[in-house]
């Protein structure tokens, strides 16, 4: 079972992800897209992913604006399983802009 991050690894992770933030309960970026139709995109390619690696992020979705959370739900904490979801999540969004 993956173990939840401390504080100081997780503060050293954020350091590498665009726009993220957070602590060891929980990381989040929130994005503006263009448009509601382009926000709706990510979040589907967003989708696809969470299946892939079997980790699903919390989205809220508000027009074109998205926020996503990340935390291992299960441990009640980030894990590298969702530094991981955040990279790829970071990949999906600058591919849309």
């Amino acid at each position: 079972m993956a173990e939840v991050l401390t504080a100081e690894a997780v503060r050293n992770e954020l350091g590498g992800l665009a726009g993220w933030s957070g602590d060891p309960a929980g990381i989040t970026r929130t994005v503006e897209l263009a448009s509601f139709p382009d926000a709706i995109a990510v979040v589907d390619r967003v989708a696809v992913t969470a299946e892939e690696l079997d980790h699903h992020p919390d989205i809220d979705i508000r027009w074109r604006t998205v926020t996503f959370r990340c935390v291992t739900h299960s441990v009640g904490g980030v894990t590298t399983r969702d530094i991981r979801l955040a990279r790829r999540i970071d990949e999906i969004v600058e591919g849309a802009r």
